[in-house]
């Protein structure tokens, strides 16, 4: 009898003890359960912020947070926009040869030198740059060169161009040294005095106008040669190098009265583009030429004559003032494109030339207009008008 009761007793031990084992499976059992969903869980999320990220969707702020130096910089979309008037030939003073009644020495000494701007300044006042050809010099020299035509006028004519508003001027044409190297360093000299800049040639020029770097190159542009092209290339690097955005190249090339460009005017003015200037503006020829837009710039062949002391009386009195106002966003250039061409004849008067430029209008505005529409037409197919402004 005792030894039933101690069996049972064993019994009932190990049954309590298979229980608790069990239960300790099940428990195990369910934590190991828990555990392996949770790690699942973190594996499910972390694939899904790698996919995320690859297919350029942005992560999570969190994980932003933790690398801010990421995070794009946004530039100033703010439009600056920036007017450049560009004329022709100004040719302050005469040749010594020609009798001096209604030379440009007669019409300053009777007038004063405010008469000669009197129907520009309003424009070029109104415009951000206004650069010119200043096809003479400005000196006391007597010496000469062996040529037909040297052009001089007196040291104080530089005033005129600070009274019109003209901020630079090109020196890279061939009347530039009619006085010889002294006539060329007195030039310089007499524009620094009336703080007007001038460019051409080695000498180039940067201005910065809200906020906006530009600058201009001007050269003798008679052949298309390798020579030429790296000079053009090595003044356009350095004007980037000094920071320039906007880039004005002044060509003096050309046949005289020849209202079409010839073929080394148009591959310059195409290869100038294409080494990075913004606007070519041609002179020399002494009539207008044509307009022609390439990559979305525009090559002015030629202005003609503007202030021309040279002539006492041109047959061709037609000429212009091109104005562009260049669109910059976030201080870079974009492609929008306003421009203005503004007829002018080179005299107030018909019956000669008193170099005092002044705006056509009506039928004679047209009539300009039209003829370098036409002239343009010649060199290109086209339509620079669509890109013309009234204001």
């Amino acid at each position: 009898m005792e030894g039933r009761k101690v069996r049972k007793r064993k019994y009932r031990r190990l049954r309590k003890r298979g229980i608790v084992t069990i239960l300790g499976f099940i428990v195990l059992g369910y934590l190991i359960a828990a555990n392996l969903k949770d790690s699942d869980t973190v594996s499910r999320n972390e694939s899904d912020f790698n996919k995320e990220t690859q297919n350029g969707n942005k992560p999570s702020e969190a994980r932003q947070q933790e690398k801010p130096k990421d995070k794009p910089v946004v530039k100033d979309k703010k439009e600056t926009t920036i007017k450049i008037s560009a004329a022709g030939d100004f040719t302050l003073g005469r040749d010594e040869s020609f009798p001096y009644r209604h030379t440009f020495d007669y019409e300053a000494d009777k007038n004063g030198l405010a008469f000669f701007v009197k129907n520009v300044s309003n424009i070029f006042e109104n415009d951000d740059l206004t650069t010119v050809n200043l096809e003479t010099t400005l000196t006391k020299a007597t010496q000469k060169a062996a040529k037909t035509f040297r052009f001089k006028g007196d040291p104080a004519y530089a005033k005129i161009l600070t009274l019109g508003s003209i901020e630079a001027v090109n020196l890279a044409n061939n009347h530039t040294y009619d006085y010889l190297e002294r006539g060329y360093e007195d030039t310089m000299d007499n524009l620094e005095k009336h703080n007007v800049s001038y460019f051409g040639y080695n000498h180039h020029y940067v201005t910065t106008i809200k906020g906006i770097k530009v600058g201009a190159l001007g050269y003798e542009g008679w052949e298309d040669t390798k020579k030429m092209r790296k000079q053009i290339r090595r003044g356009i690097k350095d004007l980037k190098q000094q920071g320039a955005e906007i880039i004005l190249v002044h060509f003096h090339w050309g046949v005289e009265k020849s209202p079409v460009p010839n073929k080394t005017q148009q591959t310059l003015a195409r290869y100038t583009i294409d080494e990075g200037a913004d606007l070519i503006l041609g002179h020399h020829p002494h009539v207008v030429q044509g307009i022609e837009e390439y990559k979305g710039k525009f090559i002015v062949y030629s202005l003609g004559n503007f202030m021309f002391g040279g002539n006492k009386n041109p047959s061709d009195k037609d000429t212009f003032v091109f104005q562009q106002t260049f669109h910059l966003k976030g201080g870079e250039l974009t492609d929008k494109k306003d421009i203005r061409v503004l007829p002018f004849s080179i005299s107030s008067v018909a019956s000669r030339n008193n170099y005092q430029p002044t705006p056509l209008q009506g039928s004679e505005a047209e009539r300009v207009t039209n003829k370098i529409v036409s002239l343009s037409a010649r060199i290109t197919d086209s339509n620079w008008l669509v890109y013309q402004s009234e204001q």
